[in-house]
């Protein structure tokens, strides 16, 4: 359930990125019949670049200008797609006419980046909230109202771009509390042994991008992009009404556990208060803030504007737009089954240290992004090497979840859903800038000149991200996680046992 859980929580959020694209009538021209010629004025800098020093010898024999054979090579391209033999020949058929809007870059960049208005207003709450009341109804009302709200996005669309940012903040605001709710449940359900494994099962959010991408893509060019939300909203409710019929908080209120497994995993942890100060001031937490802030900006950028890149740079078409939006996606969920399970393998035997275990796996997803953000900056213009590196890159960045983020149940799972809703609340600001950078880069200047320079901030960000959490990540328990232990033992040590075992109500399981 956790799975499916995540998976629909990206279908409702990235929906739109790749809908928005059949949504919106391209602002680079003044109405549809000049958009085929513009677009390829557009793109003809990138394929200058590739094709120039090929075509030099026909420019000086025919006085054939650069712009004429870029923008031939671009029209051939359009209809001879460099994936053309690995697909079906219905991907060269265009989306179906349907009604579309007046919005320029800065308008569906605002659109984009006001999902995150709201997410960041129940990131510390929910994760909070999870802990008091229990993740069950947190998470399952957060996303059964989002998937009613998915639903009215084509009516509000009708009304105006204010209107679907109206909607979108609202949306936010429920998805908001998903990611730091299903720490607490965590805590309370997995061994620590297992939990980097399971907390991969979060990043099934990118198989559930996976897998929209190509379906949008094949609901809008069938049926329109309207369906796309309908389609989206009622699988959310669905999924949202066996939640609440499967999953329990904790073993103790399951009412089919067997005996033994609530014995060995049952941990109740109660309703600790927040050693704020202790915090807030910690190290070890601010190096996973940083670091998730990092990471989920570079994320957050290719998953908003993966498919406007395709359309505008590459000038793939809706199905394959879809479809090959979707592979990053398919394998980071993949990567991140594998490290996880190699992570908790090495904890397990004691191979390596926790600390170790979270750095080596952290600057490992982080860091290979931002490294190969620098070649997308050079080779962005070929499109299946395009493709291929930001495959690579997301692939890699799947690692995160057998680094950093499971890093707060090492170091205080009393408070993890606190610790990942700060973060989150970060990361949620930089999704905001993410849109508003792209968007104002691009706008009425959707070139891969202006694309290079979005790579390269990227790169840097992912730099930074990757170096705060080598320098100042551990994966040691804090003492401030037990704040009534550390009270009672004020001057005495720390024991072995304390670090090692997980509180429960009335008793500990070392």
């Amino acid at each position: 359930m956790v799975i499916l859980g995540f998976m629909l929580n990206y279908m409702l959020r990235v929906n739109l990125t790749i809908a928005i694209v059949s949504m919106v009538i391209p602002s680079n021209s003044s109405s549809q019949h000049s958009h085929s010629n513009e677009s390829a004025l557009v793109l003809d800098e990138c394929a200058a670049r590739t094709t120039m020093m090929n075509d030099l010898t026909l420019i000086g024999d025919t006085r054939t200008s650069v712009v004429d054979v870029a923008v031939n090579r671009v029209n051939k391209t359009n209809n001879d797609t460099a994936f053309a033999p690995a697909f079906p020949q219905w991907f060269h058929k265009e989306e179906r006419a349907q009604i579309k809007y007046p919005w320029n870059e800065y308008q569906v960049n605002l659109i984009l980046g006001s999902f995150f208005w709201g997410y960041i207003c129940t990131e510390i709450p929910g994760g909070r909230l999870a802990e008091v009341i229990g993740t069950r109804r947190v998470f399952g009302y957060s996303m059964l109202v989002s998937s009613f709200i998915t639903l009215l996005t084509p009516l509000a669309a009708n009304f105006g771009y204010t209107t679907v940012v109206i909607l979108r903040v609202i949306l936010g605001f429920m998805l908001g509390a998903t990611w730091p709710a299903i720490q607490p449940m965590t805590a309370r359900w997995i061994p620590p042994t297992e939990r980097s494994k399971f907390v991969s099962n979060m990043m099934a959010s990118s198989l559930g991008a996976a897998i929209t991408m190509p379906i949008c893509g094949f609901l809008i060019a069938s049926l329109g992009w309207e369906s796309v939300f309908y389609v989206t909203g009622v699988i959310g409710i669905i999924w949202s009404v066996a939640w609440f019929l499967l999953v329990f908080d904790s073993p103790s209120q399951h009412p089919r556990i067997s005996v033994e497994e609530r014995r060995y995993i049952e941990d109740s942890i109660g309703h600790l208060p927040v050693p704020w100060r202790s915090l807030i001031t910690s190290g070890a937490v601010w190096a996973i803030v940083v670091t998730h802030a990092c990471s989920v900006f570079g994320y957050f950028t290719v998953v908003n504007q993966l498919p406007t890149y395709m359309k505008y740079i590459l000038h793939f078409n809706i199905k394959e737009n879809g479809l090959l939006s979707s592979l990053p996606y398919l394998g980071k969920y993949i990567f991140a089954i594998v490290t996880s399970t190699l992570a908790d393998y090495l904890r397990r035997t004691n191979k390596l240290s926790v600390t170790a275990i979270r750095k080596i796996f952290t600057t490992f997803a982080v860091l290979s992004p931002g490294f190969l953000m620098v070649v997308q900056a050079y080779y962005g213009c070929d499109r299946v090497a395009s493709v291929t590196i930001f495959t690579i890159a997301l692939t890699i960045n799947g690692a995160v979840t057998a680094g950093y983020l499971g890093n707060g149940l090492d170091i205080a799972p009393n408070f993890s859903g606190t610790i990942f809703g700060i973060a989150n609340t970060f990361s949620s600001m930089g999704g905001f800038l993410s849109s508003f950078m792209v968007g104002t880069i691009t706008y009425k200047n959707q070139t891969y000149t202006q694309w290079t320079i979005i790579f390269w901030i990227l790169a840097v960000t992912y730099f930074i991200g990757a170096l705060t959490f080598a320098i100042f990540g551990t994966g040691e328990l804090q003492k401030w996680n037990n704040p009534f232990n550390s009270s009672q033992k004020k001057k005495n040590e720390i024991t072995v046992e304390d670090v090692e075992s997980i509180p429960l109500k009335n008793k500990t399981i070392s």
